[in-house]
């Protein structure tokens, strides 16, 4: 299998697309969920005849982009001060910031608490509460995936080969060819359930890469709700 990177000028925009030649006889052309297009070519295709195909289904592609466009995760911008609000597995929290000899960060009674020796420094409690967010994402995150590979009949047909938690701009997570599962730093902001979602979604791509009718089938099967899951992680990360 191999991977190209593609660009075709369509009216004012270019449309950047990756081409992935498999044995196989058909063209598809499959528009992911971070808005990026990727099309399942013939290995002996060429590239003449797959972007003539791209600019006959270019109108639907730009649709299926703005569609997707609305839903990719926006950082709102924080400051980290005291009494500024943050999420913590879909509750919010207040932030409190107390002067001490030693830095942690600790949940307290509605609080995430930040101890440090400059609090008035806003970018050190940053540092300290994205620190304590990607501890806490190391805990959860693998806690999680147990718990969705239990929905699979064989769960060790699905097992990742591998788990990376990284701050993301455009998806919330991904899973890779060779099975290594990406999950976005922030998801250990949103609910358990639209985490699970996200994470049984890139599960299911172990079995099936694109978004076909054979991988809403199977989403289908394991985890009947996820539209609710996955409204419920768009409305409250937007």
């Amino acid at each position: 299998m191999t991977r190209e990177l593609h660009r075709l000028r369509y009216g004012e925009q270019d449309i950047q697309y990756e081409i992935v030649r498999r044995p196989r006889k058909t063209l598809e052309i499959a528009v992911e969920p971070d808005a990026s297009v990727v099309i399942a070519a013939p290995q002996d295709a060429t590239l003449e005849a797959i972007e003539a195909k791209l600019r006959k289904r270019a109108a639907w592609v730009t649709r299926q982009q703005r569609y997707f466009s609305q839903f990719l995760p926006r950082t709102t911008e924080r400051r980290f001060v005291a009494g500024e609000t943050h999420l913590y597995l879909g509750r919010q929290y207040r932030l409190k910031v107390m002067p001490d000899v030693k830095e942690g960060v600790r949940l307290v009674r509605g609080f995430i608490v930040v101890q440090t020796h400059r609090p008035t420094k806003s970018e050190v409690t940053r540092r300290l509460v994205q620190e304590w967010y990607r501890d806490r994402a190391h805990i959860k995150f693998p806690e999680r995936v147990e718990l969705c590979l239990g929905l699979f009949p064989e769960p060790e047909v699905f097992r990742p080969r591998g788990l990376i938690v990284r701050q993301l701009k455009q998806r919330w997570g991904s899973m890779s060819p060779a099975g290594r599962l990406l999950l976005n730093l922030r998801l250990i902001q949103a609910p358990v359930d639209a985490i699970d979602y996200v994470v049984t979604h890139e599960l299911c791509h172990v079995a099936e890469p694109h978004h076909g009718i054979a991988f809403f089938e199977l989403l289908d099967k394991v985890m009947p709700d996820w539209k609710a899951r996955k409204i419920r992680l768009e409305r409250l990360m937007s």
